[in-house]
């Protein structure tokens, strides 16, 4: 087995339910296991190394894309 961890800080809520929802769908040769303390950490554990890259490309995508939406929403807030 092959395993990555993946650290985020701080306690981002809306982030973590965003990962969370991702790590509950069944990915063919890979587990996500999602923790949220002081910060959030990502376990991937794979079969091979073609399933570890492409689950951490994945995650690695949908945490910049939970960013950038946030970013939209407190841009939205902060227009008149």
């Amino acid at each position: 087995m092959h395993r990555a961890y993946i650290y985020l800080p701080g306690e981002d809520r809306e982030i973590y339910e965003a990962l969370r929802v991702e790590a509950d769908r069944e990915i063919p040769r890979t587990k996500v296991n999602i923790e949220k303390n002081e910060e959030i950490i990502i376990e991937i554990i794979a079969e091979d190394t073609h399933a570890l890259r492409a689950a951490i490309n994945s995650y690695l995508r949908w945490i910049e894309l939970s960013y950038n939406i946030m970013e939209v929403i407190e841009y939205g807030r902060t227009q008149p």
